[in-house]
């Protein structure tokens, strides 16, 4: 049996929920990048003994395009699955459910799943610093209860997930990062940009019509210098306080 991460995660959120809960039930295991687009993932095929947490960012309720096109591109050949959705305080909508079609679709089986919270990647005070102590002790308890279905050989074709067909729509964000003067070209949010929304020859810029706002070039700056409007982000903040106050669960699919 082979363990794998399957991880879209642009600013680091998704895959630090992910470290948690493979820590105490698979810590050796081969990390797939999903947010790396020179990679051909058609090469990749997987076994029915193989186990593979698979876990994104939920997106306006949906799981992200280009984390979809690309595990489409992969043959699941009946490996079993655990569905990881990382979510901002808000909601994940039909997030889970999405994932769970595009999985079985490429051949995978889904054993269990989990929506956790971690902290909002575009407003930040939204979930700050989660997953905490608490989320930790959680998804180590659930990583156990996985653990102890597979051994067990209980059914696992029987997953029932929350979700709505058709899926939510989601057409984006308008907060699209830019660079300020203290841009030294370095290149490097071009080079790790996961849709190549930052053109190489000048990533001061941004392709708005490419960017899905997932943040990635603002966390790997290393002079602070890409940002969104402060007006974008200050009004998004005042419309999103109400439905992403208070301490949302982690909920948990078995």
């Amino acid at each position: 049996m082979s363990f794998y991460q399957i991880v879209f995660s642009p600013s680091g959120g998704t895959q630090k929920v992910t470290d948690l809960f493979t820590k105490s039930f698979c810590p050796e295991n081969t990390r797939i990048d999903l947010t790396d687009r020179s990679r051909d993932f058609s090469l990749l095929s997987f076994t029915p003994e193989d186990l593979c947490v698979v876990s994104v960012p939920s997106y306006g309720g949906r799981v992200p395009a280009a984390a979809v096109s690309r595990l489409h591109q992969m043959k699941g050949n009946k490996a079993r699955a655990v569905l990881l959705v990382v979510y901002g305080n808000r909601a994940y909508d039909d997030t889970l459910a999405e994932l769970r079609d595009v999985l079985t679709d490429a051949g995978w089986s889904c054993i269990a799943a989990v929506a956790a919270v971690a902290e909002h990647s575009i407003m930040r005070q939204f979930a700050a610093g989660r997953p905490d102590a608490q989320d930790q002790k959680e998804l180590a308890a659930f990583a156990e209860q996985v653990r102890m279905k597979l051994e067990s050989g209980a059914d696992t074709g029987s997953l029932s997930l929350p979700g709505s067909r058709p899926y939510r729509e989601y057409n984006g964000v308008p907060m699209k990062p830019g660079a300020g003067k203290s841009c030294i070209q370095c290149g490097l949010c071009a080079e790790k940009c996961p849709v190549g929304a930052i053109p190489v020859t000048d990533p001061s810029k941004t392709d708005s019509s490419r960017c899905i706002s997932c943040m990635r070039c603002i966390a790997l700056c290393p002079k602070n210098a890409r940002h969104v409007s402060r007006m974008l982000l200050a009004a998004g903040s005042v419309k999103m306080k109400k439905v992403c106050g208070g301490r949302k669960k982690n909920e948990l699919y078995l």
